[in-house]
């Protein structure tokens, strides 16, 4: 419902800021939890026709997708740590020191409405400058929203009038430039399609540790002897949680990584 509710509320951010998920990424683990599914059910056939040794290799080999899946996905998770791509107010401030360098130097030279001054207070390597006001935001450099913020984009592209007195912002706005770092012409509200993403696949992957789990104790169980063709229930009932657990990724996958 929150994915839904934002999409359709931003539908430009989600179609711009899709364009930074990998989507080779993300069909590589969509085949690796489809493979992993396969493996799953050859393991239920092999519990049920007393193939002991089947058995142990399939839930193996499914365990070992769901390894390669998390593996994968670390990697897309560090490649947007990396650039900064997170949630909440934090994507708009540099996570780096020497980022912070570069931050800083543009908020000194970015041209302020009348009135304004920008004031710098025993400035240090890491240290944003203060300002007295929050430094005007160029509106040519955001894509023109249907549901922007006012002040900043018109649904035509133009800027609206700036309003007549800004009261001085707190200590929050003051480490909010409003724009992000490493791509300025991101759109208003870009972070909430990241919000929405890490909760998503960060909870499809808390039940895929679940997953292993019980992948582990199946496996255990197996190597004990204690399947067959009369008692293959827990194979069963793992298998359907496994299938689950890759039946959503299918509907994660589109909805994030196939939109644009």
């Amino acid at each position: 419902m929150a994915y839904a509710i934002l999409r359709m509320r931003f539908p430009e951010v989600f179609s711009f800021a899709s364009h930074y998920l990998d989507t080779i990424m993300g069909g590589i683990n969509t085949c690796v939890l489809i493979i992993s599914s396969l493996t799953m059910a050859l393991a239920v056939r092999y519990a049920q026709t007393d193939n002991r040794k089947g058995l142990i290799t399939c839930l193996v080999l499914t365990f070992l997708g769901a390894v390669g899946f998390l593996v994968i996905k670390y990697f897309e998770y560090t490649h947007k740590f990396h650039d900064n791509l997170v949630w909440g107010p934090s994507f708009y401030v540099p996570p780096h020191s020497a980022e912070g360098d570069l931050e800083g130097a543009v908020l000194k030279t970015a041209p302020a409405p009348p009135g304004a001054a920008i004031t710098v207070v025993n400035p240090a390597p890491w240290q944003v400058p203060d300002l007295a006001r929050k430094p005007a935001v160029d509106a040519s450099a955001v894509k023109a929203a249907a549901m922007g913020p006012s002040g900043v984009a018109r649904a035509n592209g133009t800027p609206a009038p700036a309003p007549a007195a800004e009261p001085a912002p707190d200590a929050k706005d003051q480490a909010h430039p409003g724009t992000h770092l490493e791509d300025a012409s991101m759109p208003p509200n870009t972070h909430l399609f990241f919000a929405i993403y890490y909760a998503m696949t960060g909870l499809h992957g808390i039940h895929v540790v679940a997953g292993m789990g019980i992948l582990a104790w199946l496996t255990w169980r197996a190597v004990r002897g204690d399947f067959s063709s009369k008692n293959f229930t827990a194979v069963d009932t793992g298998g359907l949680y496994w299938h689950i657990v890759d039946l959503i990724w299918i509907f994660l996958f589109p909805l994030f990584y196939l939109i644009h």
